[in-house]
């Protein structure tokens, strides 16, 4: 039987630990600051927000897209800094370096497991809101963009240059750091293919035109039909066209009944004519039925708008909209596929798609070919290229608060992912890193990541590119002062 001088005693350890923590955090707050007062010369006391500021929580929830980290019990930084120039950065590094804290760089904030501004540990967060310059030379067809600029914003500014020049980069206007430096999803990756690097970073810019059409078919033997053809020729077809399938659930009301079916949207987008266009199609892609009704012509910047799901009459300022134009709670996961999908492992999709206890459940198939084939996997850190027809992502989107959804909805995906692996690869060994998946394997937040803790994941995002980042992380970053969850991790941590 327990004491009755127990709890109170328990309560004034309480008590204590929480006392010495705050004191802990507010004097680290207080030396963190002092600090970047002495290392800078430019004026940073207006850049930099904590807890006690008005505008620390608009801040911090500003690029955050993912609900799912932007609860009461998400960690939160002890400093979000939003420099306007390198030295503020600097400073930020080396006081935290000082301090014993972590750094978050984010960017654009589309972030798929909150790294980028989530931490187990004492952080401060760079924000680079203010470090978006973007400057564009239509007649060299080149633009220099610094990495808190969106791909909306890029987008933007070229289209003010030019409404032929164009910038083969991500579907959805709010990325843009992390997809340009390894691979971000593209309509154009079969056409053209790029990287880039931190700070700042050199594009070149291409001249096009385009064609895009969208059908969506409720599932049946047609579109039974209609998906696994997809699938295996569209990594085939001519680069200039792009086909994606998206599965969904639709729900619907009908004589007042409730009505739930799973439709398959084909979304594409072809660089070129309507007259070159439908004869492709109708060869390849009978059971689509696609006629010329179906398909708009466009230019690249209306291609944008049209891809992110806007009206065909809105106006461009809308890329300039930093806001995400929803904000749910989600997980994602990602799947390799080398060849396809069988009719009876789709089947087994829309049983599981009509599970009425979760919310929006997601595939996306995005195929592959084209350049993607062109380039050998050890070129860059991206490596799944020619052994695959297509790259498939699952999501789970929801609207619930609290826990109990929350685990409902991440078991939902997990066990469609583990349904999915006859189908896709028994072994697992790809995975895509711009849909950053946890349940890959992390590192120790803290540092001494071990190699096999780390190649858990390391080798289905990178393959044997793993090794050579490892090398280059050795070289650069010897005491990993910079790591996350799924950071690449020096040799010396091991």
């Amino acid at each position: 039987m327990t004491s009755p001088s127990f709890f109170p005693m328990l309560s004034f350890l309480f008590f204590l630990i929480f006392s010495f923590s705050w004191v802990t955090s507010a004097h680290t707050h207080e030396s963190f600051l002092q600090c970047l007062d002495s290392q800078n010369s430019h004026s940073i006391s207006k850049l930099i927000y904590s807890p006690i500021n008005s505008s620390y929580s608009s801040i911090l929830q500003f690029s955050i897209h993912n609900l799912r980290f932007n609860t009461s019990s998400t960690p939160k930084p002890l400093v979000i800094v939003t420099p306007t120039n390198i030295s503020h950065i600097q400073a930020a590094i080396i006081c935290s370096q000082k301090h014993g804290m972590q750094i978050r760089i984010r960017s654009g904030g589309h972030d798929y497991e909150g790294l980028s501004y989530v931490s187990t540990f004492s952080f401060v967060v760079i924000d680079l809101i203010n470090l978006r310059t973007i400057n564009v030379d239509a007649e060299n067809k080149t633009a220099w963009v610094q990495s808190g600029a969106t791909i909306g914003e890029v987008y933007y500014r070229i289209a003010e240059k030019s409404r032929t020049l164009a910038f083969p980069a991500s579907v959805c206007p709010t990325r843009i750091n992390g997809r340009r430096s390894i691979l971000g999803h593209r309509r154009w990756w079969r056409k053209y293919f790029w990287c880039g690097y931190c700070l700042e970073n050199k594009s070149s810019l291409s001249s096009t035109f385009c064609d895009c059409f969208q059908c969506s078919k409720n599932t049946g033997t047609k579109c039974f039909q209609a998906c696994p053809s997809v699938a295996v020729l569209a990594d085939k077809l001519h680069e200039d066209l792009f086909i994606r399938i998206i599965l969904n659930r639709v729900n619907s009301t009908e004589e007042g009944k409730s009505n739930t079916t799973i439709q398959a949207s084909f979304n594409s987008l072809f660089l070129g004519g309507i007259d070159r266009l439908l004869p492709l199609i109708q060869d390849s892609f009978p059971e689509l039925g696609l006629v010329k009704e179906d398909c708009i012509e466009m230019s690249w910047i209306q291609s944008v708008l049209y891809f992110d799901g806007f009206p065909s009459n809105s106006s461009l300022d809308v890329l300039l909209d930093r806001t995400p134009s929803t904000r749910r709670n989600f997980k994602a996961k990602s799947d390799h596929v080398k060849e396809p999908i069988s009719e009876l492992g789709l089947e087994g999709i829309w049983e599981r798609f009509f599970d009425k206890d979760i919310n929006t459940p997601i595939l996306i198939f995005s195929p592959y070919g084209g350049k993607m084939s062109e380039i050998s996997e050890s070129s860059i850190p991206f490596p799944h290229r020619a052994e695959n027809i297509y790259k498939i992502q699952h999501l789970i989107y929801w609207d619930e608060e609290g826990i109990v959804a929350t685990k409902r909805h991440i078991s939902w995906i997990r066990r469609l992912y583990s349904y999915l692996a006859p189908y896709v690869s028994k072994t697992r060994k790809a995975a895509y890193v711009n849909y950053r998946d946890l349940d890959t394997g992390i590192n120790n937040p803290a540092g001494n990541t071990s190699y096999r803790q780390a190649s858990i994941w390391g080798l289905k995002y990178f393959k044997n590119n793993f090794d050579r980042l490892v090398h280059v992380k050795t070289a650069v970053d010897p005491a990993n002062f910079f790591r996350n969850e799924q950071s690449i991790p020096p040799l010396s941590s091991w």
